[in-house]
């Protein structure tokens, strides 16, 4: 493979920033060789350090079926990095004094209150310890997933199947959208959720190409969502490609239906780094930011990767969740954060695909954005190869 090639002026910058020019080209060189073996097969990647952009590449293809190259403004499903903002807007009215993460769902949604869910808070959901199923309600149908008091309503008549705040199980699909229609439903303009979003997390940030559904405008620049492996993991493929045809500019999926690029992606996390503020527009406070990067699992493991432990014998492992954030935590065990960020080190990470995290005691900021979905095991070890990969690049 022909070896990659950086200018005068980003090798002083890579180097002023204390990172190593070489090894970062080194990260491009993986991805590309990855792609060329099928098992994904593109991406879009941002290297940062002290909030300033060292490396913004785009790699393989991000269409294959249609051999489009990919480009550093392809607009990607972020899959679930669509938590972290919606618990950014969740922690917003937190910070209003609307309600706290101890506030029971019930007082503001009362349908929710039955079946032994009248004690589950805002926290549980944050912390995915809502006792919940984790699977999509049985009574909804997947063209019903994008509706908000829909997915509340078919939540509202399940049980609960363990004590809230004693297990760990991260609920991949449904939950976030109880917190959401909290926010939605105290909120004094009316909104919809995904306008609430744009206008008080996306327009601050100058987010330009992030939305909730998938807006006419950001069609054109869209990455289908192809799954690669085909192994049956924590996702049936079929469900995840039905993102493809029931996206639309009205959706509203809290938990996973997000579109964005990686400079936006970026930008979201630039503002967690900088403890809730960026370009002087401030969504939250420090304190709430550390909170959210902090872990709130203590030792529990998260229970949905049973089936991980299993496939691939691997030991028990710790949650380490904050409100919706993960976290490095300590220990060596796959992860898909690297083995050598720092434990405080706080994530999003989508079904096989994307992923986001902010170092913060190297104040290293990395961005990852994949064509080509694989099975979630397999891509926590890509991402953590990658991860380990960015942070060898820090040389001062």
């Amino acid at each position: 493979m022909a070896r990659g090639k950086v200018s005068k002026a980003d090798v002083g910058h890579a180097r002023k920033l204390g990172l190593d020019p070489d090894r970062l080209l080194r990260i491009r060189e993986v991805i590309e060789a990855d792609a060329t073996q099928g098992l994904y097969d593109g991406a879009v990647f941002i290297v940062a350090r002290h909030g300033e952009i060292v490396l913004h590449e785009a790699v393989g293809h991000t269409d294959l079926a249609k051999k489009r190259a990919a480009r550093k403004d392809d607009v990607f499903f972020i899959m679930s990095l669509t938590k972290q903002m919606t618990t950014v807007r969740v922690l917003m009215d937190i910070e209003a004094g609307k309600f706290t993460l101890t506030t029971p769902i019930r007082e503001i949604l009362p349908e929710f209150g039955i079946k032994g869910k009248q004690n589950i808070t805002v926290g549980h959901v944050l912390t995915h310890r809502t006792g919940l199923n984790t699977e999509i309600p049985f009574t909804l149908p997947v063209d019903k997933l994008g509706n908000i008091e829909a997915v509340v309503a078919c939540l509202s008549n399940e049980r609960v199947l363990f004590m809230p705040g004693t297990i760990v199980t991260y609920n991949p699909t449904t939950a976030h959208a109880l917190v959401a229609a909290m926010v939605q439903r105290l909120d004094a303009k009316k909104r919809s959720f995904r306008r609430i979003l744009a206008e008080d997390v996306f327009a601050p940030l100058g987010m330009k190409d992030t939305a909730l559904g998938l807006p006419d405008r950001l069609k054109k620049r869209l990455v289908p969502v192809v799954v690669r492996d085909k192994t049956r993991g924590i996702f049936d493929p079929d469900l995840i490609e039905a993102l493809n045809y029931i996206a639309a500019e009205d959706t509203e999926m809290p938990s996973g239906g997000g579109v964005s690029t990686a400079h936006d992606v970026f930008l979201f996390a630039e503002m967690l780094r900088r403890g809730g503020e960026l370009n002087g527009r401030r969504l939250l406070s420090p304190e709430t930011v550390i909170l959210a990067t902090t872990n709130q699992t203590g030792d529990q493991p998260n229970h949905l990767m049973d089936y991980m432990r299993e496939m691939y014998g691997w030991p028990e492992i710790p949650a380490f969740l904050g409100l919706t954030f993960f976290l490095r935590g300590e220990g060596v065990f796959p992860t898909p954060l690297g083995i050598n960020t720092s434990p405080d080190t706080f994530a999003g990470l989508g079904a096989g695909s994307t992923m986001f995290w902010v170092d913060p005691e190297r104040d290293l900021t990395y961005v990852f954005l994949s064509a080509g979905l694989m099975e979630e095991g397999k891509s926590f070890l890509r991402h953590q190869r990658l991860s380990d990969m960015v942070v060898a690049a820090v040389v001062d």
